[in-house]
This record gives structure tokens, sequence and C-alpha cells, in this order.
């Protein structure tokens, strides 16, 4: 029977790695049930879980799912303690907390980005995550833990791309990158993907200054004098003429 659900386990997180690109360390969401259900059956989630899932893992909860253990008071102190262990990752509801299947639920929102498993025993929060395709699902049964099979709307989102009637986040990355590669990419789109570019100097701050163009006649300072020119006169045979002081008083 183990080696059985040794190779079931085995198919699902092949077919999770392929078609929904999870990858170890597997990341595990776990509530206070899962807890709780362990407690019972003797289970060690932090020894058992990676030989179970064959690879590593990282166990860990929410701040939520901690309020609603704490509130529901001492029946459930074991699964509060063996819950505390683990990573704490941080949510929406820092300043009012939620219930934990709400929680949780948010987390795995828009197409489980992180890539987590859930574990629970909660059969509603177990019903709404089978409606989102790519959530492995996690539970207890019979002292063992179980990974649940493929749920209907996993199977469907994979039979969907693999017909081309649907197109991952990859693929469209891929798709786009190629887009911008052969130039097909549109001017609107260019422009809303524009990037800063970083600051640089002014190109006008860099131009030469012009010379300012003199004017034809400058007025110059009002201290200063003209100088005057002598003219000397010349007598038609070159000598000078020289004026006596008598003629220049009879003048």
């Amino acid at each position: 029977m183990k080696i059985t659900r040794q190779k079931h386990a085995k198919k699902y997180i092949s077919f999770y790695k392929y078609n929904f690109k999870f990858r170890p360390p597997f990341q595990i969401l776990i509530d206070g049930t899962f807890c709780q259900a362990a407690l019972k059956n003797k289970i060690q989630i932090k020894e058992q879980m990676p030989k179970y899932l064959m690879g590593e893992v990282q166990l860990c909860t929410t701040n939520c799912v901690l309020k609603e253990l704490e509130s529901l008071g001492k029946e459930l102190y074991g699964a509060k303690i063996i819950l505390q262990r683990f990573q704490v990752r941080n949510c929406a509801h820092i300043k009012s907390p939620v219930g934990a299947s709400q929680c949780l639920l948010s987390m795995i929102d828009d197409n489980n980005p992180h890539h987590y498993f859930v574990a629970t025993q909660d059969q509603d929060l177990t019903a709404s995550v089978k409606r989102i395709p790519g959530i492995p699902l996690i539970f207890i049964i019979q002292n063992t833990m179980v990974l649940d099979k493929p749920s209907p709307s996993s199977t469907a989102h994979v039979q969907a791309v693999q017909t081309g009637q649907l197109v991952t986040v990859q693929q469209k990355q891929s798709i786009q990158t190629l887009k911008e590669e052969q130039g097909l990419v549109n001017s609107t789109e260019r422009r809303g993907r524009k990037r800063k570019r970083k600051g640089g100097p002014n190109p006008l701050s860099c131009l030469k200054k012009k010379k300012k163009i003199q004017g034809p006649q400058q007025q110059k300072p009002a201290g200063e004098k003209k100088k005057r020119k002598r003219h000397r006169k010349r007598t038609g045979g070159g000598g000078l003429q020289v004026e006596t002081i008598a003629q220049i008083e009879k003048a």
C-alpha cells in the first residue's frame, strides 16, 4: 500500500512540475485542522513531508491561521504549538485578521504565483481550492498523508493549453519578447514599455555661446579725453613757416 501511494505521489508531482512549473523546495501552506489531525494520528510533519514529496520543502502558515487557533481555546493548543514552528508568511490582513480559509485562499489567488501546496482537513477550503487550477492539495487519511490527484479544473486547464485554446503566463511572456526582437510591437506598446534613461547634461547647455557683435560706433567713457593730432604746415620749398611774435601780436 505504501509503495502504490508513493507512486501516485510521484506521478502527481510530475504533473505539477511539467504543467505548472513547480520546483523544490516545495512551499506548503498549512492550517490548524491539518496540524490537529497530524497530532491525533502521531504524524511528524517536518520529518515525513519531505520524504513523501521526494524533495526539500518549506512548511509555512499565516498570521490569520495562528490568530484563529488562539481564539478557539485550549482544545487546539497542541496544533498551535506545532504551527508556530513553521515559517509565517505575510498576508494582506495584518491590521484586520480574517478567517484561516479566507486568508489561505487569498495567498493562492491570481493563479498561485508562488506555487503553494495547501495542506488542510477543511472540506469547504478543499472545495474552493479544487476550483482553482494548478494547486496541489494534501490531507490526512488513515494515519497517512495523501497528495490528492489533480482536480478537474487543473486537468481542463492543461488540456486547453495543449489544444491551443489557452495561453499560459509563461507563453505570453515569451511571445512578447519574440515580438520585440522581430520589431512587431506597435508604437503605442513601445511607449508603454519605454524606460527612463539616466540623467545626463542638457544638450542645449553644451552649445557654444555666440560672441556678441560690437557695433561700428562705441561710446567711450566720459572721463577719457580725446587726443589731438598735430599737423605741421609745410612750405612749397620744404622748409617750415615760422611766425614771429611780433607778427602774431599785429594780427
